[in-house]
């Protein structure tokens, strides 16, 4: 752990994940290890966490200042806890201080002292957590899939029979082939593993639940399923004038509040040749899938609702818990899919909410940029993140060239040539690398994408640049830019010529065309250019033509 990011932990304080606790104020290495081992069993119990010994509660630091062995202290917590719990220690050194950060992971199971006492985290502070919770919330045999667990206090009477028959009809409008709505209710429910059998009894597993249970049931055995709308007025961003709370199956949380979006939504309507495409402030399709993401990403054990701030420019979706391990902003669009909750991303699938898992993140992200607003914006928080989604539209030029283009060319553009047409429309050129680090592609599909975009005649390459060509320029941009642009690129040329001109006696057109990336006209161009100017002198004729420098 860096300086800066143990600063941040002080700054903000003791969480869900985070611990501060004495060494200086306890009376012995004993109360130490007994004050470390309650909050470590605590975060193995919930979350996994660490304590940060030598921090007192305050965030000051003051310390560890006895002489201490980490390797015995380890052991100390592995004996003192059952099942033994492995930690890992990790000695910071801040401001001559030393702090040691003890950390565990969660692995599912259950944890307790080796005196019998059991505890768990809630919020920040650990609480007691009795065997009743332990026992009656799912069964002993349970799925690896959080959403896959059964709920043994569960029974059929928590089923909304109306909400299968829901389930059925709109899966009847969305996949017509389908044969799932012919099933009798409970071999509906039984194929898709919303409820299974245990002990000779069946009963609702969490995805069943969180699809066809019953409110109140949803209320009994997973209150923190629940989402809160908010909305704010242009008069007030700072407080909502509405709120709603959700405690409802899924699907019937995202037709509700795609209503409401829905009729409050404004339309720009953009005229392409001879159609006219209609644009939403926020699209159906967008919404839908950031708040699906949402609710089949979530940690369902915290205690945190799922938020969505609707504001008058943006909705902003606030999610318990982090990103799926490896998921970062830096890598959501490309990496692989890690559903934190993988039957209720396999059931929006089959009920074809979702054409595919982990495919909602590129949904989001091309309809925003074809529709020429800002990218989406996520955020990661120890407990949450967030999404944040625009209404505005930046480039109405935009939309337009590239609804025009995908109709010409017969295709639709991949999410990462619409990311590269977006940033050169904003910036003007691009290397190979920020292409590579812009779309979370390795460097060879980086490439692939831009030479595509190169074949259709949509960007060129300049040197090492990528830049958008002429036409696109006509189609997006002032005649003035370009103008401009083409000046900038004469000018790297020349610089790159008189550069070789160094070490070499002439230089040929073909060379050109090597060293700048140009084509043959262009690199004609540039050399007649630079003769009218004096810089260099043509001897032969043909293929034989060869520049010399006249400094």
């Amino acid at each position: 752990m860096t300086i800066a990011e143990f600063e941040k932990v002080l700054s903000e304080g003791e969480n869900l994940t985070v611990e501060f606790k004495t060494w200086i104020y306890a009376k012995d290495m004993r109360e130490r290890i007994s004050l470390a081992v309650d909050e470590l069993i605590a975060f193995a119990n919930a979350k996994g966490g660490t304590v940060y010994m030598g921090v007192e509660d305050d965030g000051t630091v003051t310390g560890c200042t006895e002489g201490y062995d980490t390797q015995k202290i380890m052991e100390s917590i592995y004996d003192r806890t059952r099942p033994a719990l492995f930690t890992e220690i990790e000695v910071i050194k801040y401001r001559g201080k030393d702090v040691l950060a003890i950390k565990v992971e969660r692995d599912g199971t259950t944890y307790a002292t080796s005196d019998g006492r059991c505890l768990k985290r809630l919020g920040r502070n650990s609480k007691p957590y009795y065997p009743d919770e332990m026992s009656n919330k799912y069964t002993s045999i349970q799925s690896p899939d959080f959403s896959g667990q059964i709920l043994a206090d569960s029974t059929i009477e928590d089923v909304n029979v109306l909400e299968i028959y829901n389930l059925k009809e709109k899966l009847k409008m969305r996949d017509p082939s389908s044969s799932l709505p012919e099933l009798e209710d409970m071999s509906f429910l039984r194929d898709l593993g919303l409820i299974k059998e245990d002990e000779n009894v069946d009963r609702l597993t969490i995805a069943g639940l969180l699809f066809v249970g019953k409110e109140a049931a949803i209320n009994r055995l997973l209150p923190q399923a629940e989402v809160i709308y908010l909305h704010y007025s242009i008069n007030n961003l700072e407080e909502y004038d509405s709120r709603l709370d959700l405690k409802q199956p899924i699907i019937s949380v995202i037709d509700r509040l795609t209503e409401k979006i829905q009729n409050s939504n404004k339309i720009v309507n953009v005229q392409v040749g001879l159609f006219r495409l209609e644009v939403e402030d926020f699209s159906e399709k967008v919404f839908q899938e950031a708040l699906l993401n949402a609710l089949s990403h979530r940690d369902y054990l915290n205690i945190g609702a799922v938020y969505v701030k609707h504001y008058p420019d943006r909705i902003v979706i606030e999610n318990p818990g982090s990103f799926p391990e490896g998921v970062t902003e830096k890598n959501i669009i490309t990496h692989p899919s890690t559903p934190r909750n993988k039957l209720i991303a396999e059931t929006l699938q089959r009920l074809k909410y979702v054409q595919r898992t982990g495919q909602g993140v590129d949904i989001i992200f091309r309809e925003m940029i074809s529709s020429g607003k800002p990218y989406p914006q996520y955020h990661a928080y120890n407990e949450a993140v967030t999404l944040t989604i625009f209404s505005a539209i930046d480039d109405v030029n935009f939309v337009k060239f590239i609804a025009s283009e995908q109709n010409k060319l017969q295709r639709t553009f991949p999410l990462p040539e619409l990311m590269i047409l977006r940033y050169l429309t904003d910036n003007k050129r691009i290397m190979l690398s920020e292409a590579q680090e812009l779309t979370q592609l390795p460097v060879t599909e980086a490439r692939k994408r831009c030479n595509n975009l190169v074949r259709d005649g949509l960007i060129g390459l300049a040197g090492k640049e990528y830049m958008l060509t002429a036409k696109v320029y006509d189609a997006i941009k002032s005649d003035i830019e370009y103008t401009q642009d083409t000046v900038i690129r004469y000018v790297k040329a020349k610089n790159l010529i008189e550069e070789y001109l160094q070490s070499v006696e002439f230089i040929t057109n073909e060379k050109v065309r090597e060293l700048c990336g140009f084509t043959r006209q262009q690199a004609r161009t540039t050399l007649d250019k630079m003769r009218s100017e004096g810089i260099l002198r043509l001897e032969g004729k043909g293929r034989a033509a060869k520049y010399y420098s006249n400094k």
